[in-house]
């Protein structure tokens, strides 16, 4: 069955299926051909993959963030996040970084960053003189801090697989990395505004304007900070705080911003059930594919394996890193998750080695791969926003991409990047 499974997979993947059809129809193949399971089994481990009541916040945050996308708050923060390094030398393109940051604490979701505030800062970048390749490898590389930073729906499928991390745990975890891939972003478009002589048109705001415009994006703002401080003083659950953030989207958009219409909630719960809908699907398909390996008895064989090499647990975090990457390459984050968390996090606690520090190892790594050519999913999202080829937006990522390994390297020899805050708040 296990060989059925992997070739079915990676046969069905380069015939362009998409990834939740390939790890399905994977699946039902593996188990017809063993034979010693009924076909039905495939469907049922499928609902049971997404009948979790954690997973109920997957939805919710989604239309969080829809409802602050249409509440103007993509406008609120790129005027906020613009007035401070607007000004600098390649200030839009630090005015790009600020702005995704910001906003993937409300959205949690890479693709949603770079279709949103992403492609509206291309399009200013370009009228500045910036080229618009340029800005497009920046947004997307950007954007992938979208599942880093909380509230993030990879992290919350990575607690579901791993009972020794909290979804309030890798929330809190996920600042610092967050943190460090924004100042690298910034630290590549310093270099490269400065060789290619990117100046700032746009003049420095009076007081007065950066004052109004700051005022305007606290509401905004305040929405993570609900979230976490609520997870954390145990006022709500991490699902209940993705229902809370519904309804202060919707007040914050209805009242408090005055630019969410009722007449537009129809298309904003449309979108996001459509969102919702591919992200489950996604998810039970893994969990089919999922249980096949487990059933197989894969895990066990490969943690049995790998423990008995002895490796120390630099060396081992060094090869997860490599498999991760190549992984990534092919496969998006949340079923990589899925499919390897189960197999690898058990022999990293065997190995001694921090499950917060290696949750994010592998959330990081993974969530690399959304724009690693050939097939990262976020660098088409982005070529389509922004109207620029894949050979255009692919010539100028290897700064970028350079930039990110150095950030995953940091965060695998220095644990304390990803354990320190959760450690200092009590997780």
């Amino acid at each position: 069955m296990t060989t059925t499974l992997f070739i079915a997979a990676i046969v069905l993947m380069v015939l362009g299926f998409p990834v939740a059809f390939a790890l399905a129809m994977s699946a039902a193949l593996a188990v017809f051909i063993g034979g010693r399971y009924p076909q039905l089994i495939v469907f049922k481990e499928m609902f049971t993959g997404i009948d979790s009541f954690p997973l109920m916040a997957v939805p919710f945050f989604i239309l969080a963030a829809e409802l602050m996308s249409g509440g103007a708050l993509t406008a609120v923060l790129l005027r906020f996040a613009a007035q401070f390094v607007g000004h600098l030398r390649g200030g839009l393109g630090y005015a790009n970084v600020l702005s995704l940051t910001l906003f993937s604490g409300i959205s949690g979701s890479a693709l949603a960053d770079a279709a949103g505030p992403g492609s509206m800062m291309v399009r200013m970048m370009e009228k500045a003189g910036y080229s618009r390749p340029y800005a497009a490898a920046l947004t997307a590389s950007t954007a992938i801090v979208g599942p880093i930073i909380p509230p993030s729906i990879a992290m919350i499928i990575y607690a579901m697989q791993d009972e020794q991390v909290s979804v309030g745990g890798l929330f809190i975890a996920g600042f610092i990395p967050g943190i460090l891939i924004a100042l690298a972003m910034a630290f590549v478009n310093w270099r490269v505004c400065r060789q290619r002589g990117y100046r700032s048109t746009e003049p420095r705001p009076s007081a007065r304007d950066m004052w109004l415009n700051s005022f305007k994006a606290i509401p905004a703002l305040l929405l993570i900070v609900l979230i976490l401080v609520g997870i954390r003083s145990g006022i709500f659950t991490p699902t209940e705080a993705s229902v809370v953030a519904v309804f202060y989207a919707l007040a914050c958009g209805k009242w408090v911003y005055r630019t969410l219409e009722w007449k537009a909630l129809p298309t904003i719960a449309a979108r996001s059930a459509l969102l919702t809908a591919s992200v489950l699907l996604v998810m039970a398909a893994s969990a089919a594919f999922a249980w096949v390996l487990t059933v197989e008895g894969v895990p066990q064989a490969v943690s049995q394996l790998i423990v008995g090499w002895e490796l120390s647990p630099w060396v081992f975090l060094i090869a997860v890193n490599i498999l991760l990457l190549v992984f990534g390459i092919f496969m998006e984050p949340l079923p990589g998750i899925m499919i390897l968390v189960p197999i690898l996090a058990p022999i990293s606690a065997a190995l001694g080695i921090d499950p917060i520090h290696f949750a994010m190892v592998v959330i990081v790594n993974l969530t690399l791969g959304m724009i690693t050519p050939p097939v990262g999913g976020l660098l088409f999202v982005t070529a389509v926003a922004t109207r620029v080829s894949m050979a255009e937006l692919t010539k100028e990522l290897p700064p970028f991409l350079l930039a990110h390994l150095v950030v995953l390297m940091l965060l695998t020899f220095v644990p304390a990047l990803s354990t320190w805050l959760p450690h200092v708040l009590g997780f």
